[in-house]
Order: C-alpha cells, then sequence, then structure tokens
C-alpha cells in the first residue's frame, strides 16, 4: 500500500514544484517588464522634455474639441485628415490669428513710438491742473498723481516690453508645436483611445467614463474661455471704437488681456485711460475706465462668465461635466497663475483627472476591487 503511494506523494511534491517554478519565472519577468518599461518611459519623458507641454497642450485641445471632430467626420464622410485639417485650421482662426495680429500690431506702433511725445504726456500728467467739476476730489487726485513714480514704471514698462517680445518668439514656436500636435492627435484619436482602453488595468466602462468626463470638462473650458474673451473683447472694442481707436486691435488686446488672473484687462484700459488725460481728454479718461471698471471687469468678468460656464456645461456639450461652474472657474484661475496662459487648459485637466481618479475610486472600492 505504501509503495503505491509514493508514486502519487512523488508527483505532488513535482506539480509543487513547478507551480513554484512557474510563479517564480512569472515575478521575474513582471519586475524586468516593470524595469524596462520604466526606464523606457523615462528615456522618452527625458527625449522629448523639451516638447512635453506642447504636447499635453496640443491633446488636451484635442480632447476639448473631439466633438468639433466628430462634426466634421460626419460632414466629410469619415475622412480623417480632412476632418483633422479643418480641426487644425479652426484652431489656429480662434488663437493664432489673433496673436499674430497683435503682436504685429503692437511691434509696428512700439517702432513708431516718439520719445518726446511720450515724455511730453508723462510731464503733462504729472502737472495735471485738476478742474472745478472735481474739485471735491483733487486733494486725492493730486496726491495720487504725485505718488506716481513715472521713470520707474517707464523703466519696468520698457524692461516688460523687451520680455515680452522675447517670450512671443517662444510662445509663436509653441503654438506651431501645439498644432502640429493637435493635428496629430486628432488624426490618431481611434488608435490612441482604442490602445489606452486594451493595455489599462480597468473595466471598459471605467475607462471610457474618465474620457467623458475629461472630454467633457476640457470643452466646458475651452468653449467658456472663447466665449468670454470674445465678450469682453468686443464690449472694450466698443468704447476704443467710440473714442476713435481701432476697434479690431484693441478688441484682440483686450481679449488676450483677459486671460491674465487678477489684472486682466487693467493692463489695456488703464494705459489708454492715462493716454486720454495726458491729451486733456479728462472726461473720456473718465469713462473709459469707468465703464472698463463697471460693465467688464465686474459685471463681465465676475458675473456673466459663470453664467457662460453654465450655460456651455449644460446646452454645448454632449453630457454636462461633473464639475461645478465655480470650481472650473478657479481651476482656470489656478492653471494661469501656476502654468502662465497655457494654465487655463491645464489647470481645470489637472482637476478633472483628480476628479475622475476620486470617483473611480470610490467605484472599484464598491465592487471591493480595491
Amino acid at each position: 500500500m505504501n509503495e503505491n503511494l509514493k508514486p502519487n506523494l512523488n508527483d505532488g511534491a513535482s506539480n509543487s514544484n513547478l507551480k513554484s517554478n512557474l510563479n517564480s519565472t512569472q515575478k521575474t519577468s513582471r519586475i524586468f517588464f516593470t524595469v524596462l518599461a520604466v526606464s523606457v518611459l523615462c528615456a522618452v519623458l527625458y527625449l522629448f522634455k523639451s516638447y512635453l507641454l506642447t504636447i499635453g497642450i496640443g491633446v488636451l485641445l484635442a480632447i476639448a474639441t473631439s466633438n468639433v471632430q466628430n462634426a466634421f467626420l460626419r460632414l466629410t464622410g469619415g475622412r480623417r485628415l480632412l476632418s483633422a485639417a479643418l480641426c487644425t485650421v479652426l484652431l489656429c482662426a480662434f488663437f493664432f490669428l489673433p496673436f499674430f495680429y497683435g503682436v504685429s500690431r503692437l511691434v509696428s506702433a512700439v517702432s513708431d513710438l516718439n520719445v518726446s511725445s511720450v515724455q511730453e504726456a508723462v510731464d503733462y500728467v504729472k502737472n495735471y491742473e485738476v478742474p472745478e467739476s472735481l474739485a471735491f476730489a483733487r486733494e486725492w487726485i493730486n496726491a495720487l498723481l504725485a505718488s506716481v513714480d513715472f521713470a520707474k514704471i517707464g523703466g519696468e514698462a520698457l524692461s516688460y516690453a523687451r520680455v515680452l517680445l522675447g517670450k512671443s518668439a517662444g510662445f509663436i514656436v509653441d503654438m506651431c508645436f501645439i498644432a502640429i500636435f493637435f493635428f496629430f492627435a486628432h488624426f490618431y484619436a481611434n488608435e490612441l483611445v482604442a490602445y489606452v482602453k486594451r493595455v489599462a488595468p480597468l473595466a471598459k466602462d471605467d475607462t471610457e467614463r474618465i474620457f467623458s468626463e475629461v472630454s467633457n470638462t476640457m470643452s466646458v473650458v475651452l468653449y467658456s474661455t472663447i466665449a468670454n474673451a470674445v465678450l469682453e473683447g468686443f464690449l472694450f472694442s466698443i468704447i476704443a471704437g467710440f473714442y476713435g481707436y481701432d476697434t479690431l486691435l484693441f478688441g484682440v488686446i483686450f481679449a488676450f488681456g483677459s486671460l491674465i488672473p487678477m489684472v486682466g484687462g487693467l493692463l489695456v484700459y488703464l494705459p489708454l485711460s492715462l493716454y486720454e488725460l495726458s491729451l486733456g481728454h479728462a472726461a473720456s479718461a473718465a469713462v473709459i475706465f469707468i465703464y472698463s471698471v463697471l460693465v467688464i471687469s465686474t459685471l463681465a468678468d465676475s458675473f456673466i462668465k459663470p453664467l457662460v460656464i453654465k450655460f456651455i456645461n449644460e446646452k454645448l456639450v454632449r453630457h454636462r461635466a461633473y464639475l461645478s461652474e465655480l470650481l472650473i472657474f478657479f481651476a482656470m484661475l489656478a492653471g494661469i497663475t501656476s502654468f502662465g496662459f497655457w494654465g487655463v487648459i491645464l489647470g481645470p485637466a489637472i482637476v478633472t483627472l483628480c476628479s475622475a481618479v476620486l470617483r473611480l475610486y470610490e467605484i472599484l472600492k464598491d465592487r471591493e476591487l480595491l
């Protein structure tokens, strides 16, 4: 009896050793592949480290305009090359062409600037005689003008102008790369999404939920940013055109200025008000300043902008974004403060991904997978 049992015991031990060796081999393979994958990923990130921001912005813009891409696909009969090209042209028309126009006009204006006229304007403002109609505020106005160091402001303005022109060249290069990555992200969108769904260690529904949430929030952010910039630029172009200035130029400048947190359009309407004051047009300067503060900075930026975000979130995207309009608004401000101009896209993207991960954690925990 014992002799008959020996082969069975030996077989069990052999199977146990085989399973142990197999598990050891699989564990070694996982460790090797993990180290290899991380090393290759680090090498790729190091290789493209100068383009990571532009690649990220291009991909996020492509995600934000995925519904536009789908509309072009339907119009072109599914031709991806043509639809991706149309999306890229539309992006350039909204973002890049106005920027090129504004920078070119500003460079032309600075090159034609008469230094003596600037000095005369500064002297006039410094020695400004407050009219009798503003006698009640004469002491306050005189104290304010006396406290302004025009020499320091002029030096800092020239310094900022040099930095701005230097960064404008880099910004233009970045925009060109963003347009390229944006085009390829749209062109290979189906392949990229399908690959992520295959390799992600998540259920298909969970992966699609993350894609949908990020896409919807990015769409809300992009469309509301464009709508708000166009609205504020249009409102300022009205007052600028009323006093004989180039409506298109000042509208474009104010639209881009409105994207800067805290100060925003102040960088545009304050110099214009001071210029009108230097010409002796006190009433015009006051009207431009008060109109910009009350109508644009207060009414449009503080009250209408959240309403625009809410309208786009409810009416213009396929599925309503989970993030509140107020959170999206503050994410845009925080993004611009942390990352500069393109933070208006990166800020909400980071917050959206964080929200999606927390939501996914809750779902997986309910399924007892974590």
